[in-house]
């Protein structure tokens, strides 16, 4: 039997769901560009779950860094380690020094590199060590899920301006797949969101809008590099935009403490 196609915002969520979470969500009835781009314009609903899973870990009653690492390692479980991944494939395919075609190359290999090593672990003690400092004030769990949530807003931007550096792959899928109404829709929503978590909690409002902005915008930024570099973006590259702006957006809340 074959399966139906389905209704394209249906089979969008779908994807944005089974891309960007562990959720067993049903794949999607049909995939083409269109239905890319408004997966990626749905990010914030992934981020909305993923913030949801953060706060309430980082409620849990232990010791604060116990409750860190718990929060980071629910992430990582959540997204299947995949953004990740795309950062230590990234760095060790900048950090190579090669052209473009043999950064592809080396990003493409399924081993990590010294590069790949020692961002994620860099990565990983800042994370770690930032969340902690946030969950040691009041309104700290909720700040931390609004962080993962202003992190997936680069993602839109994204695959709304940057090309594809590779003829196949997902990055081919999404590259310059959104449309410019559905990142802006996307955006809105996201800060929308976000201003609404940060309002009826207790947390600095300075502090908490300045991490929802700057870490997003940093991470567009990395990945506006790594495209230069190697001619456009891959899923990796998008992967690691959201582990940079997600790091950058939890340092500079833990500067508020």
């Amino acid at each position: 039997m074959r399966r139906r196609p389905g209704r394209p915002v249906v089979n969008a969520l779908r994807l944005c769901l089974g891309t960007l979470t562990v959720l067993p969500v049903r794949p999607p009835g049909s995939v083409d560009r269109r239905t890319a781009g408004a997966a990626m314009a749905l990010a914030p609903v992934a981020g909305v779950l993923l913030g949801v899973l953060a706060v309430a870990v980082g409620s849990l009653q232990s010791p604060v860094l116990v409750t860190a690492v718990l929060v980071v390692a629910a992430l990582a479980l959540a997204t299947r380690g995949m953004h990740l991944d795309g950062l230590a494939d990234t760095a060790d395919g900048l950090g190579s020094g090669k052209p473009a075609a043999g950064a592809l190359e080396v990003m493409r290999r399924s081993d990590i590199g010294p590069f790949g090593v020692v961002t994620l672990v860099l990565v990983l003690l800042l994370q770690v060590t930032s969340t902690a400092s946030v969950l040691g004030d009041a309104g700290g769990p909720v700040v931390v899920g609004v962080a993962v949530l202003a992190s997936r807003a680069a993602l839109p931007l994204l695959c709304a301006w940057l090309p594809s550096a590779r003829p196949d792959g997902l990055g081919h899928l999404v590259a310059r797949s959104a449309r410019p109404a559905q990142v802006v829709g996307s955006l809105v929503a996201t800060a929308v969101l976000a201003g609404l978590a940060v309002a009826f909690g207790s947390y600095p409002i300075g502090w908490a809008v300045a991490a929802i902005v700057v870490g997003p915008a940093l991470g567009v930024c990395f990945a506006a590099y790594a495209a230069r570099r190697l001619g456009g973006v891959t899923g990796d590259v998008l992967g690691a935009a959201v582990e940079s702006a997600l790091t950058v957006s939890l340092v500079v809340l833990a500067s508020a403490t």
